[in-house]
């Protein structure tokens, strides 16, 4: 996973791979993670107009040799991370209406 990346390949339980377009990434000094938001490539909306929003924490990994750097997803474990992510989800969509609607 690398920051500005676009597109992540996430490998469910079962060992199938499913590409997602990334939504955005972010840090959090309060929690000290970074954190992507991210949807199913291709996805559709659903009645609502809404697409499903996936949100994991990541830790970066750093390659040496080649100076190429991945990451680990992670789920989010808590209540008040799930808040903040929600909060930061919110104030993107209004930024993206507001840049649609100038």
């Amino acid at each position: 996973m690398e920051h500005g990346q676009e597109h992540i390949t996430v490998v469910d339980e079962h060992g199938n791979e499913q590409l997602f377009e990334v939504l955005f990434t972010f840090e959090s000094d309060d929690f000290g993670k970074s954190y992507v938001l991210y949807f199913p490539v291709g996805a559709d909306e659903d009645e609502e107009g809404e697409i499903e929003i996936h949100a994991s924490s990541f830790t970066e990994n750093l390659d040496s040799e080649e100076n190429v750097s991945g990451g680990e997803l992670r789920p989010v474990e808590t209540e008040e991370e799930w808040d903040m992510i929600e909060e930061m989800l919110n104030t993107f969509l209004e930024q993206e209406e507001e840049n649609e609607e100038q």
